[in-house]
């Protein structure tokens, strides 16, 4: 990695002789806007006319998630504004630095992660190429020679728009990683759309487990959706959540002071626009899952389940995601759901069988581009050594877990 650093700093100043970027040297560098700098009204505006939803970069989720989450705060945005009416926004891309998403000190922008698993850029679904165009020309002003769009959807509306608009400048985005994720088709039946996913014998299961649950009190389904309702459903969930083995991990969201103030203040300034819900299952006086849905235009997102482990036999995060997507194919105003988890989980990727393919793609900012050239020779690297790691993780909990299932010699 020091190898490829030291060739950027060698090869910057070729890359002019090359041809290939040519932004004027007499132009000012200009930096990116902080993020709390951008006027909410066009914010909230262009929300509402974009292209592809995206529940994370709200602006009452991502300007909570820039004030206190941990790691993810001094964010920037790239704003293209309307050609027609400059006060209007049509195009907006929260970013932040390639050091500070990855460690890696070379000239780039990378997406502003949203705590939640997407990155979408908000563009004006009537003037989308040309605000990713606009949006292009500001990270140059920047001086960035390329940018890192995380965790987009590869085949999206969005990705469409900047590929068009990197193709009139003779350029094309470039893939780094993906992989597909569960999704949910709202449009049909709820209750044909779970028979088809898990059949008969799975659904009787499920009931079998229901039944026994309603033996500690009746079960039901609650949604929270106002600000007065959300407080306490809230809580209700951070609570689970650490009970649980994101609580033994660490890494529950009330057991870090910045993470909890983001949560509390996001989940309460969406719930002002109906753009949040507390999912519960309660069997009885004893909420046994929750969940926090997230809603834009037509596409929900579902961002994080809580259960109580004290009731895993019956199958609460299971029975709460039942529930959930009957609630979701019954609402008219949502076609679509994203579950925002990662590839092959385990609990939802059997109930919602839809796919949706996410990626990190590098968008090269200058044709010819040597810089551009190591900067995705240096997240190619990082990539494939952090898959490395995570496979020697998964190895050594595999064997503590073959350890401690073993049985043990007799004194």
């Amino acid at each position: 990695m020091t190898e490829i650093i030291d060739r950027t700093i060698a090869l910057a100043p070729s890359a002019a002789e090359a041809g290939g970027w040519e932004r004027d040297r007499r132009a000012p560098i200009a930096r990116p806007l902080p993020l709390d700098s951008v006027a909410p009204q066009a914010w909230r505006d262009l929300a509402a006319r974009a292209l592809e939803p995206n529940g994370y970069y709200l602006p009452g989720w991502e300007l909570a998630v820039n004030a206190s989450a941990r790691g993810r705060t001094g964010t920037s945005a790239l704003c293209a504004s309307d050609e027609a009416q400059p006060s209007s926004l049509a195009g907006l891309m929260p970013v932040t630095s390639l050091w500070k998403a990855c460690k890696l000190p070379l000239p780039a922008l990378a997406s502003g992660h949203p705590y939640g698993t997407l990155c979408t850029p908000l563009l004006d679904r009537e003037h989308a190429e040309p605000a990713a165009a606009r949006l292009l020309d500001e990270a140059r002003r920047t001086g960035a020679r390329a940018i890192l769009l995380r965790d987009m959807p590869i085949a999206g509306p969005v990705m469409q728009a900047f590929t068009t608009a990197l193709r009139r400048d003779g350029l094309s985005p470039r893939i780094l990683q993906s992989y597909e994720r569960a999704c949910l088709d709202a449009t049909g039946d709820g209750e044909k759309v779970l028979q088809d996913a898990l059949g008969p014998k799975k659904l009787k299961e499920l009931r079998r487990q229901r039944h026994r649950l309603a033996e500690h009190g009746p079960v039901r389904f609650e949604v929270a959706r106002s600000a007065g309702e959300i407080a306490p459903a809230l809580e209700t969930f951070l609570r689970l959540e650490a009970s649980g083995w994101k609580g033994r991990r660490g890494t529950a969201l009330v057991q870090h002071d910045g993470d909890a103030a983001f949560i509390r203040r996001a989940a309460l300034a969406l719930a002002q626009d109906g753009d949040c819900e507390i999912i519960s299952l309660v069997a009885g006086d004893t909420t046994v899952a929750a969940g926090i849905v997230l809603r834009h235009a037509h596409r929900a997102f579902f961002f994080k389940l809580g259960v109580d482990e004290h009731f895993a036999r019956y199958s609460p995060g299971v029975q709460l995601t039942l529930d959930l997507t009957r609630h979701l194919c019954s609402d008219p105003a949502i076609n679509s759901a994203d579950s925002t988890a990662g590839p092959d989980h385990p609990m939802i990727n059997p109930i919602w069988r839809g796919r949706l393919a996410i990626g990190d793609v590098l968008i090269p900012l200058y044709r010819r581009d040597p810089v551009a050239e190591i900067i995705h020779a240096a997240l190619v690297l990082r990539r494939d050594g952090l898959a490395a790691a995570r496979r020697t993780v998964h190895a050594l909990r595999g064997s503590r877990k073959n350890r401690a299932a073993s049985p043990q010699p007799q004194r």
